[in-house]
Parts: C-alpha cells; sequence; structure tokens
C-alpha cells in the first residue's frame, strides 16, 4: 500500500550529504522548496514507514536565506524514524514540511544588552541559525553561546562556532561544558551547575542578571527546567506573549 502524502503540507527533499559527528549523532542536509521560515525556527523530516508517513520536528541550522537545509539529530535506539534517517545517502528523498513552525526565535525576545544562548546536545541548532543572520549582532553588545555535551567528541558545528569569532570578535563568548570528561578548553560541568557556582559569569566577565541579559534556553527538559529555577532565584521572569521576561525557552523532546 502506497502512503498518501498531502503535497500542502510536505514536499519532496534530496539528501544531499550525511554528515556523521559521533556515535549516534548526525547531521542531514537536504535540498527542497520549502517556505521561508524565521531563524530559530524549526521544521519536521519525514519517512513512510509501512503505511504511515513517520515525522518528527527538527530545528533548521541553516539561515533562512541558506541552503541546503541542515538538520541535526541523535538516533534514538529503537525509534521509528531516526535509524531510518541515519541510513540515508545522497540522492535519496526524504519529506521535508513546507512550513517552519515554533518561537523560539529572536522576534520574540524582549531588548536587552546581553544575550546568553544556552544549548545541550543538538539544540545548539536553532542557535547556529540565528546566529548565522545579522540581527542579534545588531542588537545585543555580546552574545555568550554554552553548548553542554557529554563528551568532547559531540562538540558539532565548531567550524562554524570559529566563523561567528572570526566575523564578530568583540562580540561572541562562547563555551562547551563536557560532563563525562575533563578536555582542555572546555568547563568540566554541567550548564546548570556552571550557572550555580558562577563560572560561566566569572569567564564570559558578566554578571547573569535581568536588568541587562536575555537567556534563551534550548535542550533536555531537565536542563530546562532547573536552569529556569537558578535564574528565578535572581529575579528573572519567563518571557510570555502577554507579559514579557528575560528567559526563553524550548524544550527539545
Amino acid at each position: 500500500m502506497t502512503v498518501e502524502i498531502d503535497s500542502r503540507k510536505w514536499c519532496q527533499g534530496q539528501v544531499v550529504e550525511l554528515y556523521r559527528w559521533a556515535e549516534r549523532l548526525y547531521s542531514l542536509r537536504v535540498e527542497a522548496e520549502i517556505e521561508p521560515f524565521e531563524a530559530g525556527q524549526f521544521g519536521r523530516l519525514a519517512l513512510p514507514v509501512g503505511e504511515e508517513l513517520i515525522s518528527r520536528p527538527y530545528s533548521f541550522v541553516n539561515a533562512p536565506d541558506e541552503r541546503p537545509l541542515d538538520f541535526y539529530f541523535i538516533v534514538v535506539p529503537g525509534g521509528k524514524l531516526t535509524p531510518r534517517l541515519a541510513n540515508l545517502g545522497p540522492g535519496d528523498v526524504v519529506w521535508v514540511s513546507r512550513r517552519g513552525a515554533g518561537i523560539f526565535t529572536l522576534s520574540h525576545v524582549p531588548s536587552g544588552r546581553y544575550l546568553w544562548m544556552l544549548a545541550t546536545g543538538t539544540a545548539l541548532g536553532p542557535f547556529l541559525s540565528i546566529l548565522k543572520t545579522e540581527t542579534p549582532w545588531q542588537r545585543f553588545e555580546k552574545i555568550v553561546l554554552v553548548h553542554g555535551v557529554r563528551t568532547a567528541a559531540e562538540l558539532a558545528y565548531r567550524e562554524v562556532i570559529q566563523g561567528f569569532h572570526r566575523q564578530h570578535p568583540r562580540q561572541l563568548i562562547d563555551f562547551a561544558c563536557v560532563t563525562r570528561e575533563d578536555t582542555p578548553d572546555t568547563i568540566h560541568a554541567r550548564i546548570t551547575t556552571a550557572i550555580e557556582d558562577s563560572t560561566l559569569e566569572s569567564k564570559a566577565g558578566i554578571v547573569l542578571r535581568p536588568e541587562d541579559c536575555q537567556v534563551m534556553i534550548c535542550g533536555n527538559p531537565a536542563m530546562v527546567k532547573d536552569a529556569i529555577a537558578l535564574l528565578k532565584a535572581r529575579g528573572f521572569q519567563e518571557n510570555l506573549r502577554k507579559q514579557p521576561g528575560q528567559i526563553t525557552t524550548e524544550r527539545y523532546w
């Protein structure tokens, strides 16, 4: 039986590259004619499995005007979709949602002097998409990017981040928090621990305070929850549509 695919919602994409960063950690680059999206939003990838079209949301790593589309994902053992995505190769077909979605974007972040971006694992993706645009560099004096991973092998897209440093040497500060290894030039701690003991502030030379900081948090729900609690203890408030604040979040699963 052929799976029926709604062409109003999905367009056919062609795989350009599957790149393996580490065990179970991949980037899938795809050419597809999707509608314009805003940096920080997510799309959906889908494959026919039996009589179903199985789809999952993935943030765009690429900027809105950049092609191919770039999706950063981890293979879930026993999952219906990700093991199949990890077996795709150049020329293979994958279905892509025509429209991006989500409000984890700078258009929903109030003004501030400093922008903190806290990510774990593949949640780095939407931050890279945002940083590839001119908006954050025009709006904020300094940007602090923090990427939390288990091992140094999972520190993906380092060349992209180094490119941001070359383009904006006086604005970008970035740290990697590696939890299971003591790796040179990284912080051997969870992001939340580095907030709690003020390691991030000390290294960045910026005080985390609601008066002049905006914080975007994306990743492991436990990290997001704990980081929110730590920031609220310092006077930060969550950024809501009807009540602007200093904490903008997206939970990644």
